[in-house]
């Protein structure tokens, strides 16, 4: 009686196992990509201090697609644009 429940408690593990091997081969993969390193670029435009002539390169830089990351005054006098890609 011992053997018949020792071979029942074998087959059981058995069948466990190889469903769980089965369920690990047949499943998703995980995912193993390495870190792509991003390329940034920066740019410095200074322009003149009137609001037109900043919309004008806020557009044109926009559309070419660069983002304003900050406006700094330079020399106080002369706006400074700071745009990534």
């Amino acid at each position: 009686m011992q053997n018949v429940r020792r071979s029942w408690e074998w087959l059981i593990a058995g069948v466990s196992l190889g469903a769980l091997g089965f369920l690990l081969f047949m499943g998703q993969p995980f995912p193993a990509k390495a870190q792509e390193s991003k390329r940034i670029q920066y740019k410095i435009v200074e322009v003149l201090p009137d609001t037109q002539n900043m919309q004008t390169m806020l557009n044109e830089f926009g559309s070419s697609g660069w983002e304003l990351v900050a406006v700094s005054m330079g020399n106080m006098t002369e706006p400074r644009l700071i745009f990534k890609k």
